[in-house]
């Protein structure tokens, strides 16, 4: 739940933000850098030209990195958290932790880090940035937000002996502030029932619901909302509803779209059957309109940071040309001694690539004994189930049309071993609805999201071939042991890189994680490809696994 950990980080970087204050030295006012503010929060575009102007203009090194880490603050409300990060690194390059005027700056930039490692599911890394803002913090409000923050990323990470050893050095010094109290509270009570299921977390996260009414904290309300409604999910479903239409809300409300369409998802989980339709409509418009809208941001930065780099090219390369003769005069002057030190280079480079071929060879060799294997379950097993699924469910299917199936799966195993795949025989995204819908029947509702044909613009083969393989082991993976009656796979895409979820509200994994050879050779074919996967196993029910494929 975003505002679980959002807004912690909102208030250190408003306590520790990139701003002036008496006891700092007086930093060179930038009328870019003043406009940036001025629109900041209210047209982010125009707030993200002057910073990036300020960056490029002033020569005051405190303004650059106060802009950088105004820039990585809008580009991580875009969702465009990989160009935050680039954005916070640079800041980090104008600043020296030996001065007194940039420790602000310094702290701000740390936890923006931390915060976009958190939203990026680094919890370790998070947990290195808030350790680094903690040094540099001195006084105990902040220092308990950001040991809060720190807690919360332990929780995420389900280490929740840490997590609670933190909220229990902190509880007493929050009672001194009692919105952060309210939300060291809650956040503690929630690690404890997440830890233990037995454990009441009810008076606890009540008593913080009554503290943010108090104090009309509607963030807070949100995030109490949310904790309550999935605390009730099995207990008292009525009362999950209740607060999950609270939620919703206090999340439209702040204007905010992440909270409302994790308020819509648990109206649609607890809510009744014949209402869960209207909710998922306005689910899907949501998520589609929130995708549109942080795409044409993503662009908009980039643009704009291509016409700054543009205008820098443009002074090196009259510099360049200004250089050019002497750089002749130094090619003219290149001496044996230069040709002989080529030539050995020359020479290790032959011998150090004859050794790496040979080493290629080996594991080539080996990974085709273990791809070969893969082949067997992912082609002939997987596929023979999706054929036995589709049988047990449909009413009449054409004796033909089975032939032709049983047929292309005898054909695939004739040849197990062979490498270059088939061209398709229909787009690539109809061929994904055909999959995911072939397991969709009266026992379990499948909902597909952003599957469209431009989604799949550009993406290389190989990286489809292989998400086909992929998805159709989720699939029977789902069909064999979830029991789930409704899942859901949505595809997102931010620029090459690609973002696919897949969530049911079954029986979820064992505690401890455990599964069979399906499952792990899926998880060892993302990594192989150069992606990453998450098992989510703490919704109210169910299991959530995102997938993720950067430079696709």
């Amino acid at each position: 739940m975003r505002a679980a950990y959002v807004l912690p980080f909102l208030l250190i970087a408003y306590t520790y933000g990139c701003k002036e204050k008496p006891t700092v030295a007086p930093v060179v006012t930038s009328a870019d850098f003043d406009k940036g503010v001025n629109f900041l929060d209210h047209q982010n575009d125009s707030a993200y030209y002057y910073f990036n102007n300020t960056t490029t203009r002033s020569k005051d090194s405190l303004k650059i990195a106060q802009a950088y880490n105004y820039m990585a603050v809008i580009q991580a409300d875009a969702g465009d958290y990989f160009g935050s990060q680039e954005s916070l690194l640079s800041s980090l390059k104008y600043l020296n932790e030996q001065k007194d005027s940039d420790y602000n700056c310094l702290v701000a930039d740390y936890n923006q880090l931390g915060r976009n490692s958190a939203d990026l599911k680094n919890y370790p890394t998070a947990i290195s940035y808030y350790d680094q803002a903690l040094k540099l913090i001195k006084d105990d409000y902040s220092a308990t937000v950001a040991l809060n923050n720190k807690a919360v990323a332990y929780q995420d990470e389900r280490q929740y002996a840490q997590a609670i050893a933190i909220y229990q050095s902190i509880i007493e010094k929050s009672k001194n502030y009692k919105i952060i109290y309210a939300r060291v509270l809650t956040n503690l009570a929630r690690a404890r029932w997440l830890q233990y299921a037995s454990y009441n977390a009810e008076p606890e996260l009540q008593k913080s619901l009554q503290i943010r009414k108090d104090e009309n904290s509607d963030w807070g309300l949100n995030s109490s909302y949310a904790h309550l409604s999935e605390y009730y999910a099995h207990t008292h479903p009525d009362s999950a509803f209740v607060y999950a239409q609270n939620m919703y809300r206090i999340a439209k409300k702040l204007n905010s779209p992440d909270d409302i369409l994790e308020a819509l998802q648990k109206l649609i989980l607890f809510g009744p059957p014949g209402s869960a339709k209207s909710y998922f409509a306005q689910y899907q418009q949501l998520s589609d309109s929130i995708l549109t809208a942080r795409s044409a941001a993503k662009n908009q930065f980039a643009l704009i940071r291509y016409e700054t780099e543009k205008n820098k090219a443009n002074i090196l390369r009259l510099q360049k040309d200004n250089s050019e003769k002497k750089i002749q005069l130094i090619k003219r002057n290149v001496t044996i001694a230069g040709i002989i030190i080529l030539s050995v280079a020359i020479c290790i480079s032959i011998i150090l690539w004859n050794r790496k071929r040979k080493q290629k060879i080996e594991r080539e060799s080996r990974e085709a004994i273990l791809k070969t294997s893969r082949k067997v379950h992912d082609v002939v097993a997987n596929g023979l189930y999706r054929i036995m699924a589709e049988l047990e469910h449909l009413p009449d299917i054409k004796r033909e049309e089975l032939l032709d199936k049983l047929e292309i799966m005898y054909e695939k195993s004739r040849d197990i071993s062979y490498e270059e795949p088939k061209a398709p025989s229909q787009e690539y995204h109809t061929k994904i609805d055909t999959l995911l819908n072939s397991f969709n029947n009266v026992a379990t509702r499948v909902l597909i999201e952003g599957n469209s044909q431009e989604y799949w613009i550009n993406i290389s083969p190989s990286i489809k071939k292989e998400l086909e393989l992929i998805l159709q082991e989720l699939m029977v993976n789902m069909k064999k042991h979830s029991k789930a009656r409704n899942v859901i796979v949505r595809f997102e895409k931010a620029g090459n890189s690609l973002e696919i979820t897949y969530q049911d509200d079954g029986i979820g994994l064992p505690s401890p994680r455990t599964y069979g050879n399906g499952l792990a050779n899926t998880e060892n074919r993302i990594i192989r490809n150069g992606g990453e996967i998450t098992f989510d196993n703490s919704p109210p029910k169910g299991l959530k696994i995102k997938i993720y494929f950067p430079n696709a």
